[in-house]
């Protein structure tokens, strides 16, 4: 309670004061941020080979479990560090006005890209009237857009509120008929987008639309990311010690919640895997503690000794451009699984063009991978990205277009 008390001073404090001598320029890059980041986006790769493996998410060897648990750290921290991205964003502007227009217009930009560009990098196919997915760019464009209003009020109300939704939203557990109630009345398809998740068809005669990942709870990590922007214009030394105090006390409440297994997840535990099996979709209170504490202590390492040298530089690299390494790395990561299948196959199947990445389909006999192949396949494609990274990342740094920053 007092580390929580005296990081909400913190916040007004900094929030009065964004212009002092002690704070981090606003115009400064905080490389911690960069490298963990980077490391995220490299998690992320896994996942994102693992489903053109054929390896089913989460079992049932501990090998095929953990492949897929070290990975549910990525849209946690993806979306927290938006949060605190658009904060920072907001100092260089020095306009609450334009920073709002800017998430409106960003988050409508990524919504429309999850719908087209990226839904076809996924299937290699244009069958929009059968399948569409509402995937991790889709949140957060949207909870963007809802970030356009939010940034206008005062920024202990984003704290509070987005730490409330995170830990109250799994009240809903005690509910489950209502909730299903919820999700088969007339606005079914708006509590599948807000929370429930799953698929229906949008309009009359529109394609059906799978909802992956829903605004709640991910809106209230949004928010608290943008009031832990706030943090991270502290004094480095500051900033370091409230990283880790946080992330701790989050690791914490983690083990306690699921060690008490009462309320933060619909999934109980009966064996140590299960412990860590927490729920994704959606998002439950054990599974944002579980990886947001973590990643907060790596953001306060991040902020010493690893925050140098020639790995932390290729970590920063792809954490300067992750919405540019996002874009590319599916299609590469697929043109890399037609390119396996060629070879073990001698055709590249044809499962690899339907709808099948994160839709019901039935895996073609003989074709999943081993581990061992999945992580040849993932080290590869990492080392093909980081070049257009690194092209990307100069380009960045070295022109001032407002549409560079889109990507």
């Amino acid at each position: 309670m007092a580390t929580a008390a005296r990081s909400q001073s913190s916040l007004e404090e900094y929030s009065a004061r964004r212009t002092t001598g002690s704070e981090t320029p606003a115009r400064e890059r905080v490389a911690s941020l960069d490298i963990v980041r980077g490391v995220v986006m490299i998690l992320m790769a896994i996942d994102h080979v693992r489903v053109y493996s054929g390896l089913p998410a989460g079992g049932p060897t501990p090998g095929i479990f953990f492949t897929r648990w070290i990975t549910h750290f990525v849209a946690p921290a993806f979306v927290f560090l938006a949060g605190t991205s658009a904060y920072l964003h907001g100092t260089k502007l020095r306009d609450t006005r334009a920073l709002s227009r800017f998430l409106l217009t960003r988050g409508l930009w990524l919504v429309l890209l999850e719908l087209t560009v990226i839904r076809v990098a996924w299937t290699f196919n244009f069958d929009f009237a059968h399948y569409m997915l509402a995937g991790v760019i889709w949140m957060i464009g949207w909870c963007m857009v809802i970030m356009a209003g939010l940034v206008h009020l005062p920024l202990i109300v984003n704290a509070v509120g987005g730490v409330a939704i995170i830990a109250l939203h799994n009240i809903t557990d005690f509910f489950p008929a209502a909730m299903s109630a919820l999700g088969q009345g007339s606005a079914g398809w708006l509590w599948k987008i807000l929370y429930l998740g799953g698929g229906f068809q949008v309009g009359r005669n529109g394609p059906p639309l799978l909802v992956l990942f829903v605004i709640v709870p991910w809106i209230g990590v949004m928010m608290a990311g943008y009031a832990f922007g706030a943090v991270m214009r502290m004094p480095a030394e500051r900033r370091r010690a409230i990283c880790f105090r946080l992330g701790v006390v989050a690791t914490i409440a983690f083990v306690a919640l699921r060690a008490v297994d009462r309320y933060g997840d619909p999934r109980h535990w009966h064996n140590p895997l299960a412990f860590l099996g927490t729920t994704k979709y959606p998002a439950s209170l054990a599974f944002l503690l579980m990886t947001l504490g973590p990643m907060l202590i790596g953001l306060a390492f991040a902020e010493r000794g690893w925050g140098r040298g020639r790995i932390a530089g290729v970590l920063a690299t792809f954490g300067r451009v992750p919405f540019f390494y996002y874009l590319i790395h599916i299609p590469t990561i697929h043109a890399a699984a037609c390119v396996v299948s060629l070879i073990r196959e001698g055709v590249v199947d044809p499962w690899l063009f339907t709808n099948h990445p994160l839709a019901p389909g039935r895996l073609p006999p003989g074709y999943m991978w081993s581990l061992p192949l999945l992580y040849l396949v993932f080290a590869i494609v990492v080392a093909l990205l980081y070049f257009p990274c690194r092209w990307f990342a100069r380009i960045k740094a070295t022109r001032k277009s407002p549409w560079l920053s889109y990507l």
